[in-house]
């Protein structure tokens, strides 16, 4: 009986479209985040002095608000992700399971 509620949800066209929706939107967040970081990390690699650089009175540097923009802009991604996954996914889930279930 598992396998056929399983064929059942398999071959739903809007399971396809679950699967091809969310990955390819969570792949684009993961990428975009990789490069953010990776980024940084080349930049204070292989230009030190850029991210050195004092800002104002010589108290700070440019890395530090860089760095903590690429941790809120992480955050961000996620909320999106999460917001994301709670309307447009759920909603294609719940489709998804009354029609494997309703068909019972």
């Amino acid at each position: 009986m598992e396998s056929e509620l399983v064929k059942k949800i398999k071959s739903n066209p809007k399971y396809n479209e679950l699967v091809t929706k969310r990955n390819s939107f969570s792949l684009k967040l993961s990428l975009f985040v990789l490069v953010m970081f990776y980024g940084y990390i080349l930049v204070i690699a292989f230009d030190k002095e850029l991210l050195a650089t004092k800002i104002g009175d010589g108290v700070m540097t440019y890395a530090f608000p860089v760095g903590a923009a690429i941790i809120i802009i992480s955050f961000i991604t996620t909320l999106i992700y999460v917001n994301r996954a709670n309307n447009e996914f759920e909603d294609l889930t719940n489709d998804i399971k009354k029609q494997a279930l309703g068909d019972k």
